[in-house]
């Protein structure tokens, strides 16, 4: 046994799991009321419980509650990742889904009957704690450039474009977790961190950039036989995607150090999102058997 896992502490192990397996009941019994969202050949136990520890591990200090808005963000991030990617047919169902929830973000309510612009409401009313509060700015942005990233890469795929690493990598707010973390933080942060949202937002692409080239490396034998975007298929070598994931592993050090001396608990945080993910894509993925 490697002298890594000797000195964690037990206890706090446990209470992190304990928080995940609390996180982990509360999505599923909200999942299952969105049948049309989740439906259990594309979301098993092991998509909720990846997302419950992952939250856990990234906040443990956090209660159940508090962790409503990024568990919530994930979960809405995985089913919009298959209502592009897999539901859709056509461009004009993409373009349809984003018109829906790109209203939602501007503080509509949702119509259509749409689901997902349904659970995107959920989201945006949690977070303004009133059905008639305007959603946060930056929010509704951030909304708007995963609904964009998404559109882009149905439509890479649908052209079997051929795209350049940067210009990907620009696009990697398809990744989702920027959203995930502004929500995050708007539900749970201090006064430092409200204030600092759109300087955390720009750090956190730095990590969403990484974390993207990370899922494409553990995941590229399986969206090689999908079709789905990823660096590798899209023609990038792997020594070239590796080196980029040096640079912006590099290029986080100064900029976690300076939001540390603001919020320790934020910086932790995003330490955290590469430290487990690292982990946890050297042995499965999110989706498992997508």
């Amino acid at each position: 046994m490697s002298d890594r896992y000797e000195t964690m502490p037990g206890a706090e192990l446990g209470a992190a799991c304990a928080l995940a397996v609390r996180l982990q009941r509360a999505m599923r019994a909200y999942a299952a009321g969105r049948p049309a969202l989740f439906s259990a050949a594309q979301f098993d136990a092991g998509f909720f419980a990846a997302l419950s520890m992952v939250s856990a591990f990234g906040s443990p200090w956090a209660s159940p509650d508090e962790l409503t808005a990024v568990t919530r963000a994930s979960m809405w991030i995985g089913a919009l990742d298959h209502q592009v990617d897999v539901v859709a047919e056509s461009r004009a169902e993409v373009d349809d889904l984003v018109a829906e929830c790109l209203a939602v973000a501007r503080g509509e309510a949702p119509g259509g009957g749409s689901p997902l612009a349904g659970m995107l409401a959920d989201i945006r009313d949690g977070l303004t704690g009133s059905l008639s509060a305007a959603p946060h700015p930056i929010w509704a942005d951030q909304v708007g450039r995963v609904l964009s990233a998404m559109a882009a890469e149905w439509r890479w795929k649908s052209e079997k474009a051929r795209i350049e690493l940067g210009e990907y990598l620009d696009n990697a707010d398809s990744v989702g977790s920027s959203f995930v973390n502004v929500s995050h933080w708007i539900a749970t942060g201090d006064d430092w961190t409200r204030l600092h949202l759109e300087e955390l937002r720009e750090v956190s692409g730095v990590v969403q950039r990484y974390l993207r080239l990370l899922n494409d490396l553990a995941t590229h034998g399986r969206e090689r036989e999908s079709g789905d975007v990823n660096a590798l298929a899209l023609g990038a070598g792997r020594d070239e995607v590796t080196a980029r994931m040096a640079g912006l592993a590099a290029e986080c050090g100064p900029l976690l150090e300076t939001v540390a001396a603001g919020s320790p608990r934020v910086a932790l945080y995003l330490e955290r999102q590469i430290g487990f993910n690292t982990g946890f894509y050297g042995v499965t993925d999110y989706w498992g058997a997508k």
